[in-house]
């Protein structure tokens, strides 16, 4: 696994070799960022269960003005913090271990980090059967919709085993679909009609501001 293009081009990347995290590979991240390739630039971008890096690193690479890695793994965060320190990665930063369901997105460091306009959101492949009204990563995902989350031309890059059925949140709307290998990588904009009671019920529950 490696960094395919940009500032920190071909510099290898640790990878978590058990079964909590899917690195996705050089393949698939190649042809994800062909189509993205306009919306990476200068970008605030969320890698969410971002395992060892590989597309939040990718992306700073290639232009991002900072990039937050969320993963849970103590492993697969040690490897992390591991792969950013081996590169020297000079633009803002943070490895921050933490629930993706239960996070606020909003990490308590300087706010520059933040809203997210770039957002990868890359759970283990079995929950996305759960992504339905009620549960806890349908919540997560209309968490990440709030404005002080992400800004209103934010692109969200959902990563699914091919032919799973899911429901996204009304916040989100689908801009596309890539077909790659046996996964499909969902593209997603913010719909123009929010829903704002959606959100405030995920975020009651949750119990932030």
């Amino acid at each position: 696994m490696r960094i395919i293009s940009g500032k920190y081009r071909r510099r290898k990347l640790l990878s978590n070799s058990g079964r909590t995290t899917r690195p996705i590979t050089d393949r698939a991240k190649e042809y994800l960022f062909e189509h993205i390739r306009f919306e990476v630039r200068d970008r605030c971008v969320l890698d969410a269960f971002s395992g060892t890096g590989s597309l939040g690193l990718e992306a700073i690479s290639r232009g991002s003005s900072s990039v937050v890695f969320i993963e849970q793994d103590r492993k697969a965060h040690e490897l992390l913090r591991r792969n950013v320190e081996a590169i020297g990665v000079e633009e803002p930063h943070l490895c921050w271990r933490a629930d993706i369901l239960k996070t606020s997105f909003r990490p308590k460091t300087p706010e520059t980090l933040f809203p997210y306009s770039l957002v990868f959101f890359d759970p283990p492949y079995r929950m996305i059967q759960d992504l339905r009204p009620k549960q806890e990563i349908y919540r997560s995902l209309t968490r990440l919709a709030k404005e002080t989350v992400t800004t209103d031309d934010v692109l969200l890059v959902l990563r699914t085993p091919e032919h799973s059925k899911f429901e996204m949140p009304e916040c989100w709307e689908l801009r596309r679909h890539l077909y790659i290998s046996t996964m499909t990588l969902y593209l997603y904009h913010k719909s123009k009609v929010e829903s704002e009671s959606a959100d405030e019920l995920a975020t009651s529950q949750l119990g932030i501001g």
